[in-house]
């Protein structure tokens, strides 16, 4: 491959990531720091068909975006995220199925002195199978251990590091020697550019029942300020009318005054009986089960009478 000079290389970077940008309308903004190169073709395999990767400096980034802002100047939004070591996944599939196709693609690596912990670290209880002579190693890191068969053995579960912590040499040297990769790294996605808007990926872990949710809240939120001040909505017209329904079948109940849906009303107060009527059905099905108790307690007493006439 022939290698081009410093100025035809930006400039065909520069026409590079314009073309995207036209081209596609959403992207990821991904943070890549402790990604090697063998890890990021890996990346790119497996998001051929569904995405294009493209790193680069900051400052060649911004140049091209500043430059393309007259063509669409929703990109500014996209100009106070590029900042470390980041660089672009351009898409127009969906973005969840992106975004699983870049957290499957981790791999695990050991914890090197001088990093950032990512996740938390906790050493399980084991027999580390390294001999007593390594004994003060341990206790230099208030680790609890006991000697159990010639080996040391952790008695106890240790949180090692916290998550922002930094790796001191110490921690990785035991790790390193307990064979323990407690960190994965790969692609991380921290903003979302969608057709000229930008946010955080956890929006896109919402699902459908969460915005149902969420609109019911609001609806039952908005009838109940539209009901205590007295300003009728669309969504509290139907609790207003249930309303004043109650309050006409309570004045027919103590005036003359009577239409449709209050005559059942005034039938049950002239004639109270009604009511045991109305609930006799149940009380039937209820009882039903009890007749059944008596047979149980004569079958009882007969066998009993049986009995005993067979010893006397």
């Amino acid at each position: 491959m022939v290698r081009v000079d410093k100025i035809t290389w930006k400039a065909n970077y520069f026409t590079k990531i314009i073309q995207l940008l036209d081209e596609y309308s959403r992207c990821f903004i991904v943070g890549a720091d402790n990604v090697g190169s063998k890890q990021m073709q890996e990346i790119r395999i497996a998001l051929r068909g569904y995405a294009v990767v493209l790193m680069g400096k900051n400052t060649m980034m911004r140049k091209a975006i500043r430059g393309h802002l007259e063509t669409n100047p929703n990109l500014e939004k996209l100009l106070p995220h590029i900042v470390n070591n980041v660089g672009f996944v351009f898409t127009n599939e969906d973005l969840v199925e992106v975004r699983d196709k870049l957290l499957a693609n981790k791999k695990r690596a050991p914890a090197r002195p001088g990093a950032i912990a990512p996740c938390p670290v906790t050493i399980p209880s084991q027999n580390t199978g390294l001999g007593p002579e390594k004994t003060s190693f341990f206790q230099a890191l208030q680790i609890p251990t006991k000697i159990s068969r010639g080996t040391i053995e952790i008695v106890n579960d240790v949180q090692l590091m916290k998550e922002g912590d930094k790796v001191g040499a110490s921690e990785a040297t035991l790790l390193n020697m307990l064979n323990i990769s407690p960190f994965t790294y790969g692609l991380v996605v921290q903003q979302v550019f969608d057709q000229g808007t930008v946010f955080s990926p956890k929006v896109l872990d919402i699902t459908d029942e969460d915005l149902l949710k969420s609109f019911q809240k609001g609806v039952a939120n908005v009838a109940s300020v539209s009901l205590s001040i007295g300003y009728p909505t669309v969504v509290s017209v139907p609790h207003s009318i249930v309303n004043g329904f109650k309050r006409l079948l309570a004045v027919a109940a103590v005036t003359d005054i009577t239409f449709k849906e209050a005559e059942a009303l005034k039938e049950y107060l002239a004639d109270p009986s009604k009511f045991a009527v109305a609930a006799a059905p149940v009380a039937a099905v209820e009882e039903a089960p009890k007749k059944e108790e008596p047979k149980e307690e004569e079958e009882e007493e007969s066998d009993e009478d049986f009995g005993m006439g067979l010893f006397d």
